[in-house]
């Protein structure tokens, strides 16, 4: 795949990184990463992230009563492999603010090169009011999204 494709952390962005060890049970026959389980690694990266702010999720669900921060659009490019025993890097950041939903980027990093660049769009979800057993998007406190400004200063 072409370079073009990965997308440069933007420098106002708070930055999220954790290393991870690519275990045998996260690949497949041939040795490889098994590709859900990247969206595992992304899915806990995006939990350190709000964590990393102040927000860990147990504490954000009940300080802004919501039922949590759920996944409604993913994707990825793949450009270079892992295999067991690598030791890569995944950086995460918000590089989009909307309404009442949020896009994380997250850059897997071996040897320093981009090996997957992905996204989640995730929605700022509470109870619905009207459904008992149904969650309806709710606007993002703009308390939420100062905690990531200040911390990327």
């Amino acid at each position: 795949m072409p370079q073009q494709e990965v997308t440069d952390v933007p420098t106002d962005a708070f930055v999220y990184r954790r290393e991870v060890r690519i275990e045998w049970g996260d690949c497949d026959p041939a040795r490889i990463v098994f590709f859900p389980r990247y969206f595992a690694f992304f899915d806990a990266s995006t939990a350190y992230l709000f964590e990393a702010i102040g927000l860990p999720k147990p504490e954000m669900i009940k300080r802004f009563d919501i039922v949590g921060i759920p996944l409604v659009d993913v994707g990825a490019q793949f450009f270079i492999p892992s295999r067991f025993g690598d030791r890569v890097v995944i950086e995460s950041y918000v590089s989009e603010w909307r309404r009442s939903s949020f896009r994380v980027v997250h850059r897997l990093l071996r040897d320093r090169q981009v090996a997957i660049q992905a996204h989640e769009v995730r929605v700022w979800a509470g109870q619905d009011p009207d459904n008992p057993d149904g969650i309806k998007a709710r606007p993002i406190p703009m308390e939420v999204i100062d905690l990531f400004k200040r911390t990327a200063a």
